[in-house]
């Protein structure tokens, strides 16, 4: 008898190599440790062996009976392992895939470049420098002496008393004129710092500004140039005006209006009902410019103009709070 029960524990260990999914090896587990299965029926049949023969084979098939549970557990949490390595059940690979998340350019960047593209068609290098700057190319090459009242007009963030946080990126501009001879054609983009912080200011915020230095060259140039930037900014319908203003470094100096790009000119709480909006300030370089670098002013004339990034973002994309550009919302960004 105890050879009849180690024959089928071996039947049921072939077999049992030989099963490849579970429902096999469920199957082959009734077969032998079901009601009906061959173990359990030689279970039932000890009580008709000789009586000396009946301890010897309850111990064995007990014991056949434990091995071959444990071998059929071992078998199902196999095939659920692989199962699970391989994803079969938790992943349908029928399926198409999902699609990657991509970024996109921040807006201030991406206005940016448009504005680089503009003038980089008509002919103007992107010209960059330094965030920190000594007091002399900030202020005083560009005709802004110490103690100078113009001072007043930009809250100026001290490293010592002689380095500051730019307050714009003309320091640029003398960088270039100083290294290089007219003629000269650069734009030059990059943050700026000015301590300064409410709806429509930030402690840091973008610029642009241009210079242009040759011979011959009038403030008709300059109108020209920037009329047809605005043009490609926003559209051919959009008038322009220039009224004048003051700035250390230009003159004459003016400041440009342009068509209110909500209303049309019509007034709106945008433009506070006057039809214009303000977008950049420009003029005829300062001859005091020209001899800080050594240029002849007798023979080269030049204009520069500048403009905020973030200011043309806002009308452009209809923003009412340019603090919304610099608090990471996911939100907001997604739609540019």
């Amino acid at each position: 008898m105890e050879t009849h029960i180690d024959q089928i524990k071996a039947e049921a260990v072939d077999e049992l190599k030989a099963a490849d999914d579970i429902e096999q090896i469920k199957s082959l587990s009734v077969k032998y440790l079901g009601r009906k299965g061959l173990v359990t029926l030689f279970l039932r049949n000890i009580s008709q062996l000789p009586p000396d023969q009946r301890p010897a084979a309850g111990k064995q098939a007990n014991i056949v009976k434990k091995a071959l549970e444990s071998a059929f557990e071992t078998a199902l949490a196999e095939i659920s392992a692989r199962k699970t390595d391989t994803g079969s059940d938790a992943l349908d690979v029928s399926l198409p895939g999902r699609p990657a998340c991509q970024g996109t350019l921040h807006p201030i960047t991406h206005i940016t470049r448009q504005i680089c593209a503009i003038f980089g068609r008509m002919g103007f290098d992107i010209a960059e420098g330094p965030e920190i700057e000594t007091d002399y190319y900030n202020f005083e090459a560009l005709n802004i002496p110490k103690n100078h009242p113009a001072r007043d007009m930009q809250d100026t963030f001290y490293v010592s008393d002689n380095i500051v946080l730019r307050t714009h990126t003309s320091p640029i501009q003398v960088h270039v004129m100083e290294q290089n001879a007219p003629p000269i054609r650069i734009v030059a983009p990059g943050k700026v710092y000015r301590c300064d912080s409410d709806l429509t200011h930030t402690p840091m915020f973008h610029q642009v500004e241009g210079l242009l230095v040759d011979e011959k060259v009038s403030f008709g140039d300059l109108k020209g140039v920037l009329q047809a930037f605005v043009h490609e900014i926003f559209d051919e319908q959009i008038s322009l005006r220039f009224r004048p203003s003051f700035f250390p470094f230009t003159e004459p100096s003016a400041e440009v209006d342009i068509l209110c790009v909500m209303c049309r000119g019509k007034g709106c709480k945008v433009c506070s009902n006057t039809g214009w909006l303000e977008v950049l300030g420009c003029g005829m370089v300062h001859p005091a410019v020209f001899e800080n670098v050594g240029y002849d002013t007798s023979r080269f004339q030049g204009f520069a103009f500048g403009m905020g990034v973030e200011r043309l973002a806002m009308l452009k994309y209809g923003i009412n709070d340019l603090r919304m550009f610099f608090e990471s919302d996911y939100r907001f960004l997604r739609q540019f």
